[in-house]
Protein backbone atom coordinates (compact mmCIF):
# COMPACT_ATOMS: atom_id res chain seq x y z
CA UNK A 1 0.00 0.00 0.00
CA UNK A 2 1.47 3.51 -0.50
CA UNK A 3 -0.21 7.06 1.48
CA UNK A 4 0.73 9.82 -1.19
CA UNK A 5 1.00 13.27 1.19
CA UNK A 6 1.23 16.57 -0.21
CA UNK A 7 3.14 19.20 1.59
CA UNK A 8 4.20 22.26 0.85
CA UNK A 9 7.91 24.24 1.63
CA UNK A 10 6.93 25.49 4.97
CA UNK A 11 9.37 24.26 7.63
CA UNK A 12 7.62 24.44 10.48
CA UNK A 13 5.31 21.35 9.78
CA UNK A 14 5.81 17.85 10.34
CA UNK A 15 6.20 16.81 7.14
CA UNK A 16 9.53 18.58 7.07
CA UNK A 17 11.15 16.38 9.98
CA UNK A 18 9.40 13.01 8.54
CA UNK A 19 11.10 13.90 5.19
CA UNK A 20 14.42 14.87 7.46
CA UNK A 21 13.93 11.55 9.20
CA UNK A 22 12.64 9.02 6.61
CA UNK A 23 11.26 6.74 8.54
CA UNK A 24 7.29 7.90 8.49
CA UNK A 25 7.19 4.40 6.32
CA UNK A 26 8.40 2.26 9.04
CA UNK A 27 6.17 3.78 11.69
CA UNK A 28 3.12 3.09 9.70
CA UNK A 29 3.77 0.32 7.63
CA UNK A 30 2.96 1.56 4.02
CA UNK A 31 5.27 2.89 1.28
CA UNK A 32 4.92 7.29 1.80
CA UNK A 33 4.99 9.31 -1.34
CA UNK A 34 5.44 12.63 -0.66
CA UNK A 35 4.17 14.79 -3.28
CA UNK A 36 5.77 19.13 -3.33
CA UNK A 37 3.30 21.92 -3.88
CA UNK A 38 3.81 25.37 -4.29
CA UNK A 39 0.78 27.00 -2.77
CA UNK A 40 -2.34 25.86 -1.22
CA UNK A 41 -5.20 25.98 -3.82
CA UNK A 42 -2.39 23.65 -5.95
CA UNK A 43 -2.89 21.01 -3.39
CA UNK A 44 -6.43 21.08 -3.62
CA UNK A 45 -6.37 20.80 -7.49
CA UNK A 46 -4.47 17.39 -6.85
CA UNK A 47 -7.13 16.02 -4.46
CA UNK A 48 -9.83 16.99 -6.71
CA UNK A 49 -7.50 14.63 -9.51
CA UNK A 50 -7.48 12.23 -6.98
CA UNK A 51 -3.76 12.31 -7.09
CA UNK A 52 -3.27 12.92 -3.11
CA UNK A 53 -4.86 10.88 -0.17
CA UNK A 54 -3.74 13.58 2.39
CA UNK A 55 -2.03 16.35 2.55
CA UNK A 56 -0.87 19.74 4.56
CA UNK A 57 -3.03 22.80 3.99
CA UNK A 58 -3.88 25.94 5.38
CA UNK A 59 -7.56 25.57 5.79
CA UNK A 60 -9.32 28.49 3.43
CA UNK A 61 -8.15 26.80 0.28
CA UNK A 62 -9.54 23.65 1.63
CA UNK A 63 -12.82 24.92 2.26
CA UNK A 64 -12.58 26.80 -0.98
CA UNK A 65 -12.21 22.74 -2.36
CA UNK A 66 -15.01 21.77 -0.07
CA UNK A 67 -17.03 24.46 -1.31
CA UNK A 68 -17.20 23.35 -4.90
CA UNK A 69 -17.51 19.72 -4.11
CA UNK A 70 -13.75 18.59 -3.20
CA UNK A 71 -14.16 14.99 -1.22
CA UNK A 72 -11.70 16.42 1.86
CA UNK A 73 -12.18 16.93 5.03
CA UNK A 74 -9.34 18.51 8.00
CA UNK A 75 -9.26 15.96 10.53
CA UNK A 76 -6.11 17.71 12.73
CA UNK A 77 -4.62 21.11 13.48
CA UNK A 78 -0.71 21.78 13.23
CA UNK A 79 0.02 25.49 13.75
CA UNK A 80 -2.16 28.51 14.39
CA UNK A 81 -1.14 31.90 13.20
CA UNK A 82 1.61 31.60 10.84
CA UNK A 83 0.93 34.79 8.41
CA UNK A 84 2.61 38.15 8.78
CA UNK A 85 3.35 40.83 7.02
CA UNK A 86 6.97 42.12 6.50
CA UNK A 87 8.25 45.12 4.47
CA UNK A 88 10.99 47.51 3.88
CA UNK A 89 12.27 49.19 7.09
CA UNK A 90 11.77 52.79 5.90
CA UNK A 91 8.09 51.81 7.05
CA UNK A 92 6.31 52.21 10.30
CA UNK A 93 6.01 48.78 11.98
CA UNK A 94 4.91 46.98 15.22
CA UNK A 95 5.38 47.76 18.10
CA UNK A 96 5.96 51.69 17.34
CA UNK A 97 2.70 51.67 15.74
CA UNK A 98 -0.19 49.30 16.15
CA UNK A 99 -3.04 50.51 14.30
CA UNK A 100 -2.86 47.98 11.02
CA UNK A 101 -5.11 50.68 9.40
CA UNK A 102 -2.02 52.86 9.65
CA UNK A 103 0.39 50.48 8.77
CA UNK A 104 -1.16 49.39 5.53
CA UNK A 105 -2.13 52.86 4.67
CA UNK A 106 1.40 53.52 4.28
CA UNK A 107 1.40 50.83 1.49
CA UNK A 108 -0.97 53.15 -0.74
CA UNK A 109 0.37 53.18 -4.21
CA UNK A 110 2.52 50.35 -4.23
CA UNK A 111 2.26 46.68 -4.39
CA UNK A 112 2.06 43.92 -2.12
CA UNK A 113 3.28 40.45 -3.01
CA UNK A 114 1.54 37.11 -1.36
CA UNK A 115 1.20 33.16 -2.04
CA UNK A 116 -1.43 32.06 -4.88
CA UNK A 117 -5.09 33.74 -4.80
CA UNK A 118 -7.07 31.46 -2.10
CA UNK A 119 -4.03 31.13 0.11
CA UNK A 120 -4.72 31.83 3.85
CA UNK A 121 -2.62 34.78 2.98
CA UNK A 122 -4.09 36.21 0.41
CA UNK A 123 -7.37 35.65 1.65
CA UNK A 124 -5.91 37.44 5.05
CA UNK A 125 -4.37 40.41 2.82
CA UNK A 126 -7.58 41.09 0.82
CA UNK A 127 -9.98 41.19 3.61
CA UNK A 128 -7.55 43.80 6.03
CA UNK A 129 -7.35 45.44 2.47
CA UNK A 130 -11.45 45.20 2.37
CA UNK A 131 -12.09 46.07 5.47
CA UNK A 132 -9.84 49.48 5.56
CA UNK A 133 -11.33 50.22 2.34
CA UNK A 134 -7.67 49.99 0.75
CA UNK A 135 -8.65 47.73 -2.09
CA UNK A 136 -8.73 50.23 -5.06
CA UNK A 137 -5.07 51.42 -3.54
CA UNK A 138 -2.89 48.86 -3.07
CA UNK A 139 -2.17 46.55 -5.47
CA UNK A 140 -1.90 42.41 -4.94
CA UNK A 141 0.81 40.65 -6.78
CA UNK A 142 0.00 37.01 -6.49
CA UNK A 143 3.30 34.58 -6.78
CA UNK A 144 3.07 30.57 -7.17
CA UNK A 145 6.09 30.63 -5.16
CA UNK A 146 6.83 32.22 -1.51
CA UNK A 147 10.52 32.86 -2.69
CA UNK A 148 9.36 34.78 -6.06
CA UNK A 149 7.72 37.32 -2.93
CA UNK A 150 11.21 37.38 -1.66
CA UNK A 151 12.94 37.87 -4.79
CA UNK A 152 10.39 41.01 -5.85
CA UNK A 153 10.89 42.77 -2.26
CA UNK A 154 14.68 42.09 -2.92
CA UNK A 155 14.40 44.01 -6.20
CA UNK A 156 12.05 46.45 -5.28
CA UNK A 157 9.30 45.53 -7.36
CA UNK A 158 7.06 44.72 -4.51
CA UNK A 159 6.95 47.12 -1.02
CA UNK A 160 5.61 44.50 1.45
CA UNK A 161 4.59 40.92 1.40
CA UNK A 162 2.21 38.79 3.25
CA UNK A 163 3.05 35.29 4.22
CA UNK A 164 4.67 32.49 6.45
CA UNK A 165 7.09 33.24 9.45
CA UNK A 166 9.78 31.88 7.12
CA UNK A 167 9.26 34.78 4.37
CA UNK A 168 9.06 37.30 7.17
CA UNK A 169 12.69 36.02 8.28
CA UNK A 170 14.41 35.99 4.83
CA UNK A 171 12.85 39.60 4.06
CA UNK A 172 15.14 40.51 7.60
CA UNK A 173 18.15 38.29 6.12
CA UNK A 174 17.89 39.38 2.35
CA UNK A 175 15.59 42.14 1.28
CA UNK A 176 16.02 45.18 4.27
CA UNK A 177 12.93 44.38 5.40
CA UNK A 178 11.32 43.36 9.08
CA UNK A 179 8.36 42.41 10.58
CA UNK A 180 5.25 45.50 10.47
CA UNK A 181 2.39 42.99 11.97
CA UNK A 182 2.95 40.33 13.73
CA UNK A 183 0.86 37.23 13.03
CA UNK A 184 -1.00 37.01 17.18
CA UNK A 185 -1.99 40.15 16.20
CA UNK A 186 -3.30 40.01 12.35
CA UNK A 187 -5.68 37.63 12.76
CA UNK A 188 -6.42 35.85 15.84
CA UNK A 189 -6.05 31.66 16.17
CA UNK A 190 -6.36 31.60 12.65
CA UNK A 191 -5.81 27.60 11.32
CA UNK A 192 -2.12 28.32 9.58
CA UNK A 193 -2.18 24.51 8.41
CA UNK A 194 -4.28 21.58 9.22
CA UNK A 195 -4.58 17.68 8.14
CA UNK A 196 -6.88 17.01 5.06
CA UNK A 197 -7.62 13.50 4.24
CA UNK A 198 -9.69 12.51 1.06
CA UNK A 199 -12.98 11.63 2.52
CA UNK A 200 -13.12 7.95 1.48
CA UNK A 201 -9.86 7.45 2.02
CA UNK A 202 -10.49 8.48 5.66
CA UNK A 203 -13.30 6.02 5.51
CA UNK A 204 -11.47 2.95 3.95
CA UNK A 205 -8.08 3.67 6.09
CA UNK A 206 -9.37 5.13 9.71
CA UNK A 207 -6.66 2.86 11.38
CA UNK A 208 -4.00 4.11 9.14
CA UNK A 209 -4.98 7.55 9.53
CA UNK A 210 -4.67 7.47 13.35
CA UNK A 211 -1.47 6.54 13.49
CA UNK A 212 -0.67 9.20 10.94
CA UNK A 213 -2.07 11.77 14.01
CA UNK A 214 -0.13 10.19 16.30
CA UNK A 215 3.06 10.41 14.47
CA UNK A 216 1.93 13.85 13.62
CA UNK A 217 1.40 15.24 17.30
CA UNK A 218 4.58 13.81 18.17
CA UNK A 219 6.46 16.09 15.51
CA UNK A 220 4.53 19.30 16.99
CA UNK A 221 5.65 18.17 20.20
CA UNK A 222 9.47 17.87 19.01
CA UNK A 223 9.11 21.45 17.89
CA UNK A 224 7.91 22.42 20.77
CA UNK A 225 10.24 21.13 23.00
CA UNK A 226 13.35 20.89 21.27
CA UNK A 227 13.01 23.67 19.07
CA UNK A 228 17.00 23.77 18.20
CA UNK A 229 17.28 20.29 17.40
CA UNK A 230 14.30 20.15 14.99
CA UNK A 231 15.98 23.46 13.24
CA UNK A 232 18.86 21.46 12.66
CA UNK A 233 17.37 18.53 11.19
CA UNK A 234 15.56 20.59 9.24
CA UNK A 235 18.35 22.87 8.01
CA UNK A 236 20.63 19.46 7.02
CA UNK A 237 17.63 18.83 4.81
CA UNK A 238 16.95 22.06 3.25
CA UNK A 239 20.41 23.08 2.96
CA UNK A 240 20.38 26.32 1.88
CA UNK A 241 19.31 27.49 4.88
CA UNK A 242 20.95 27.63 8.39
CA UNK A 243 19.69 26.59 12.23
CA UNK A 244 19.72 29.97 13.18
CA UNK A 245 16.66 30.96 10.30
CA UNK A 246 15.07 27.96 10.79
CA UNK A 247 14.87 29.00 14.97
CA UNK A 248 14.08 32.42 14.08
CA UNK A 249 11.75 30.94 11.89
CA UNK A 250 9.93 29.10 14.95
CA UNK A 251 9.92 31.39 17.25
CA UNK A 252 7.64 34.65 14.84
CA UNK A 253 5.06 32.24 15.39
CA UNK A 254 5.40 29.38 17.86
CA UNK A 255 2.01 27.76 18.25
CA UNK A 256 2.04 24.14 17.45
CA UNK A 257 -0.49 21.09 18.23
CA UNK A 258 -2.14 18.81 16.43
CA UNK A 259 -5.69 19.30 18.51
CA UNK A 260 -8.80 20.97 16.79
CA UNK A 261 -9.94 23.54 19.04
CA UNK A 262 -12.90 25.19 19.64
CA UNK A 263 -10.60 28.21 18.20
CA UNK A 264 -9.43 27.10 15.97
CA UNK A 265 -12.65 25.98 14.14
CA UNK A 266 -14.39 29.18 15.00
CA UNK A 267 -11.62 31.41 13.02
CA UNK A 268 -11.93 28.27 10.44
CA UNK A 269 -15.79 29.90 10.25
CA UNK A 270 -14.55 33.45 10.07
CA UNK A 271 -12.81 32.34 7.21
CA UNK A 272 -16.22 30.95 5.93
CA UNK A 273 -17.74 34.42 5.68
CA UNK A 274 -14.29 36.02 4.65
CA UNK A 275 -14.23 33.95 1.44
CA UNK A 276 -18.09 34.74 0.94
CA UNK A 277 -17.11 38.55 1.67
CA UNK A 278 -14.26 38.46 -0.83
CA UNK A 279 -16.69 36.48 -3.76
CA UNK A 280 -14.09 33.20 -3.16
CA UNK A 281 -16.99 30.81 -2.87
CA UNK A 282 -20.68 30.79 -3.68
CA UNK A 283 -22.28 29.16 -0.43
CA UNK A 284 -21.74 28.61 3.15
CA UNK A 285 -19.96 25.00 4.26
CA UNK A 286 -20.80 24.21 7.89
CA UNK A 287 -18.36 22.64 10.25
CA UNK A 288 -19.51 19.49 9.80
CA UNK A 289 -18.55 19.82 6.09
CA UNK A 290 -15.14 20.96 6.76
CA UNK A 291 -13.94 19.50 10.22
CA UNK A 292 -14.20 15.50 11.05
CA UNK A 293 -12.98 15.95 15.28
CA UNK A 294 -12.83 12.00 15.93
CA UNK A 295 -9.42 10.68 15.78
CA UNK A 296 -7.49 13.77 17.05
CA UNK A 297 -10.10 14.34 20.04
CA UNK A 298 -9.36 10.11 20.71
CA UNK A 299 -5.87 10.40 20.58
CA UNK A 300 -4.92 14.29 22.41
CA UNK A 301 -7.58 13.80 24.96
CA UNK A 302 -5.22 16.03 27.08
CA UNK A 303 -5.58 20.16 26.65
CA UNK A 304 -3.98 21.59 23.79
CA UNK A 305 -0.70 23.20 23.29
CA UNK A 306 -1.15 26.24 21.20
Amino acid sequence: MRLRIGHLSTCYHTSILFIARDDLHRILGVDVEWKFFGTGPAIINAFEKSELDLAYIGLPPAIIGISRGVGIVCVAGGHIEGTVICGKKAFAGFPEEKDLRIILRQLRGKKVGVPGRGSIHDVILNDCLKRFNLTKEIKVTNFAWADQALEAMASGDISAAVGTPALAVASTRYADGKILFPPSRLWPHNPSYGILVERDFLRREKGLIEKFLVAHEEGTSFIRKKPRKASEMIADLIGFIDAEFVLDTLKVSPKYCAQLTHDFISSSMEFVKALRRLGYMSRDVSPDEIFDTSLIRKIHPEKDHY
